[in-house]
C-alpha cells in the first residue's frame, strides 16, 4: 500500500490504492486522482458491495466522501477500515484519518483520542505525532478562550445606559437645588434682628 499526502486543514491525509484485482476499486482510483469523487465514490461504494469486508475499498471510499464534505460518512468509512484492517498500519492509516476528520469537525478531544491510538499501534508515526500536538495546542488555546469568556461574563458590569445617566444627574441636581435652597434659608435673618450691624 503506499501513502500520498494531501494537507487538509494543515494535517495530512493518506490515500490507499486498492489491490489490482478489484476493477471497481483501480477505476475509483482513477477517479479520485482526477478529483472526480462522486464518480470515485460509486466505484468504491460497488466493490464494497462485492466484497463488504473490503479494508482497501472502505478506507478509499472514505477519502473520496471526505473530499465530498461527507465527513460523517466518511468517518464510518475509516472506522470500517480500522476494524477490517489486517495489519497495524493498516488499522493506524485509517484511525489517522479518523483524526483528521474529528479534528476538522473541531472535536478535538476525540481527535486526541484517534491520534493516541495510532501511536499505541505505531509509536514512530511523526505525522500522527506531529497532529496530536497541534490538536493538544488547539484544545489548550481553546479552553483558555473559553476560561477568558467566562471570566469576563463573571464581572459586574459597570456601564450605565444613557437613560441611567440622565437619571443620575437629574437626582444630583434636585439634591443641589435644596441643598441651595437650604443655605439661602440659614442666610436670611431672623426676625428681630437688624440687618446690618453698625
Amino acid at each position: 500500500m503506499k501513502r500520498i499526502m494531501t494537507f487538509i486543514f494543515a494535517l495530512p491525509f493518506s490515500f490507499v490504492f486498492g489491490q489490482n484485482e478489484n476493477k471497481d476499486i483501480s477505476k475509483g482510483n482513477e477517479a479520485y486522482k482526477k478529483q472526480e469523487y462522486s464518480k470515485a465514490t460509486s466505484f468504491y461504494q460497488r466493490a464494497l458491495q462485492q466484497t463488504p469486508n473490503n479494508n482497501v475499498a472502505a478506507f478509499n471510499l472514505g477519502n473520496a466522501l471526505f473530499r465530498e464534505d461527507k465527513a460523517d460518512e466518511a468517518m464510518a468509512q475509516f472506522e470500517a477500515s480500522a476494524e477490517a484492517g489486517k495489519s497495524k498500519t493498516e488499522k493506524g492509516d485509517a484511525l489517522y484519518n479518523r483524526g483528521v476528520v474529528l479534528t476538522k469537525q473541531k472535536k478535538l478531544e476525540e481527535s486526541i483520542a484517534a491520534y493516541k491510538d495510532v501511536l499505541r499501534l505505531n509509536p514512530v508515526d511523526t505525522l500522527a505525532r506531529q497532529n496530536l500536538q497541534r490538536a493538544l495546542n488547539e484544545k489548550q488555546k481553546q479552553d483558555q478562550q473559553n476560561q477568558n469568556k467566562d471570566q469576563k461574563q463573571k464581572k459586574p458590569q459597570n456601564k450605565l445606559n444613557k437613560q441611567q445617566v440622565a437619571q443620575m444627574l437629574n437626582a444630583l441636581q434636585e439634591q443641589e437645588k435644596q441643598l441651595q435652597q437650604k443655605m439661602q434659608k440659614q442666610k436670611t435673618p431672623a426676625p428681630g434682628q437688624p440687618d446690618k450691624d453698625w
